[in-house]
């Protein structure tokens, strides 16, 4: 029988989905964070509703589970599953359908004394041994049923009436809805919304679907609303380097989401380091709301200044604000320069280039050479996108020249590799 056994910590299944497919590959005995029944029970919890996506391989040290996904035979991301289980009580379940079966359609309207009496009165009155629900206990459910959305009140002398909120027909969006979905940040709302039609049109795939970062949805969404909000937020943070979690106090301003590999990341103002830092979604397990900041204008503009040095997510400024005025302390940018020989056949690498200088400059210097330049706060980060242009760089300036020797000695190496002659 599959196992069934509904989630009640949803971090906890992030940890084991992260470690199943992001980081993947290990076996039961590899897995030292919990004990191996806490293992057993997690992978038995993802089976029940990633079955079909879930393969081994047998090795020398023990079975490999792990999460395999195919991106043309799977349109929807099934990674939503896991953020569309809920835990419940016999009493939570029975009490759902009894109140949306008393509150059948918007136009009915029923204060809480004439729901608990038609709940006594007309559903569990039957029962030999009734379950009893209290005013305080249908109270407390109808309040999050409202807070969710589900219900709307309006007042009627002293008396609160609760109501049914009315449906909008989403039919028309179904082609929108599939597209944001499985594109969107926080795409698990248009999972939700596709499910209540009956449309499935499937018009979308993608060479690059970009599934994971459905594990952050409920994360991303509470950064969402502290950013619309202009409010601090408190983090908890996990570093993978020293498997250590820290709490800070951190400004939200922007997220960007890298075009390469789907990652997130936040860009916030660190209240206690004071500077602009950066953090990794699938590395936050809290967010807490704070109290709104005076100076979240005024850091949006300065990172907006900021990202036009930016390669990737580093930018290394620090920065002193407090009443709308800011010190920023002096940093450095590294220059980067490189030539491209261009043959007659290869202009695509010309328009490739400048579709993806981001924030540098191109030159073109003759039919046959180019020039890129560019003024960052981390070259590090463009050396995986220099190094797709090796065998046509015909020179390179970088004012970092740790970053430029090891990106020579790296060449070395390769070459020393496949045992051909090179001169960087």
């Amino acid at each position: 029988m599959a196992y069934h056994e509904l989630i009640k910590n949803f971090q906890r299944i992030r940890d084991y989905m992260r470690e199943f497919y992001v980081y993947g590959f290990k076996s039961r005995e590899e897995f030292d964070k919990k004990s191996a029944r806490s293992y057993d029970n997690e992978r038995r919890r993802i089976e029940s509703y990633l079955g079909d996506f879930m393969e081994f391989h047998q090795t020398g040290t023990g079975k490999n589970v792990f999460l395999s996904i195919d991106s043309r035979n799977s349109i929807h991301n099934p990674l939503y599953k896991a953020l569309k289980t809920k835990s419940f009580t016999d009493g939570d379940i029975t009490l759902h359908f009894i109140l949306f079966d008393i509150l059948y359609t918007p136009e009915l309207q029923l204060s809480i004394d004439e729901i608990t009496d038609k709940i006594d009165n007309e559903y569990l009155y039957r029962f030999s041994s009734p379950m009893f629900f209290d005013t305080s206990t249908v109270r407390k459910k109808l309040k999050e049923y409202t807070e969710l959305g589900l219900l709307t009140t309006s007042r009627q002398g002293r008396q609160m009436l609760y109501r049914r909120t009315g449906q909008w027909e989403i039919s028309p969006l179904t082609d929108m809805l599939e597209f944001f979905s499985e594109t969107a940040p926080c795409g698990v709302i248009g999972s939700f919304l596709l499910d209540k039609t009956e449309i499935h049109r499937e018009y979308f795939t993608f060479k690059h679907h970009y599934i994971t970062h459905a594990l952050e949805s409920e994360i991303l969404c509470r950064l969402f609303e502290a950013i619309s909000e202009k409010r601090c937020v408190t983090i908890t943070n996990y570093s993978r380097r020293t498997n250590y979690h820290r709490e800070f106090m951190v400004i939200p301003l922007k997220i960007f989401i890298g075009v390469q590999s789907g990652r997130c990341y936040l860009m916030s103002y660190n209240l206690e380091l004071h500077c602009m830092k950066s953090y990794r979604l699938d590395y936050i397990s809290v967010v807490q709301l704070q109290e709104p900041s005076p100076d979240f204008d005024r850091l949006r503009e300065i990172l907006h200044q900021i990202e036009s040095h930016m390669w990737g997510i580093s930018c290394n400024v620090s920065l002193e604000i407090s009443n709308g005025y800011e010190k920023m302390k002096e940093f450095r940018l590294e220059h980067v320069e490189f030539t491209l020989r261009i043959d007659a056949s290869e202009e695509y690498i010309y328009q490739r280039l400048k579709r993806e200088k981001r924030c540098g400059t191109v030159e073109r210097l003759d039919e046959h050479t180019c020039r890129f330049t560019a003024d960052v706060f981390d070259t590090g980060e463009m050396i995986p996108w220099i190094r797709t242009f090796i065998c046509r760089i015909a020179s390179m300036d970088f004012s970092n020249r740790t970053i430029e020797n090891q990106f020579r000695k790296d060449l070395e190496e390769m070459y020393q590799l496949y045992n051909i002659g090179g001169n960087c």
